[in-house]
């Protein structure tokens, strides 16, 4: 029987297990960069499991530079030397999940750049997409409900708008893992939200007008309460 529904734990198991098997393929078959990999099919058909949790773990080494997917054409074993990949490939099996305290570290370093980016890149598209991600988390916010989804949205929204794909790419890797830990420590709870409004708008104005300094600035005096609350848990 095929692994499906699997718990996050389980889930990154099952993933080590695939990412072990498609490197011991490699080596057994002395595979070179630019050879191809078998199917999908064929690869959950060997370890016994899921197309999707071959996929996921393909995704994951292909994220790292190991693997290359072309459409239509399949998976190939990128350009990079056997020893080197199997050197990353155990690095990435060492990897541990992030706590949270790594996760709020990791969300200021990358925020206080694409805050900076933002406000010297935008778009009017970009201006309109954070201006509304700032009035839905209003909304919230003073109707008394939950608004992590929609504090988060706006910085994802800002994230867009520096024009750095790997840093948004990094701000979408995050954020699941970032909502999770927020409803686990009740952040929205400990008086944030209200005065994340008048944050939310001061940031928003320095993008608006196009000061990368003040931006910067603003996004570091948001954060600031947050950082103290994470290392006091």
């Amino acid at each position: 029987m095929k692994l499906e529904v699997l718990t996050i734990n389980e889930n990154q198991k099952v993933q080590n297990l695939i990412i072990r098997g498609i490197r011991d393929f490699i080596n057994y078959k002395n595979l070179e960069p630019g050879d191809k990999l078998p199917s999908e099919r064929m690869l959950s058909e060997k370890f016994e499991v899921s197309r999707s949790n071959v996929r996921e773990a393909i995704q994951k080494l292909e994220f790292y530079g190991l693997l290359k997917s072309r459409p239509q054409s399949g998976t190939f074993v990128a350009n990079i030397g056997v020893t080197a990949l199997n050197g990353m490939i155990e690095d990435i099996l060492r990897l541990d999940e992030p706590d949270f305290k790594s996760l709020v570290e990791t969300r200021i370093l990358l925020e206080l750049k694409t805050t900076s980016l933002a406000a010297t890149r935008r778009t009017d598209e970009d201006l309109e997409q954070i201006k509304d991600a700032l009035e839905a988390y209003k909304n919230k916010v003073l109707n008394g409900e939950d608004a992590v989804q929609e504090d988060l949205l706006f910085h994802l929204a800002i994230a867009k708008a520096s024009h750095n794909s790997t840093m948004n790419t990094f701000m979408l890797i995050i954020t699941p893992e970032i909502i999770t830990n927020f409803e686990k420590y009740h952040v929205c709870d400990k008086g944030l939200a209200q005065e994340g409004i008048k944050e939310h708008q001061e940031i928003y104005e320095a993008i608006l007008n196009q000061d990368p300094k003040l931006a910067k600035q603003k996004m570091k005096d948001h954060f600031n309460v947050l950082y103290q609350f994470c290392y006091s848990i």
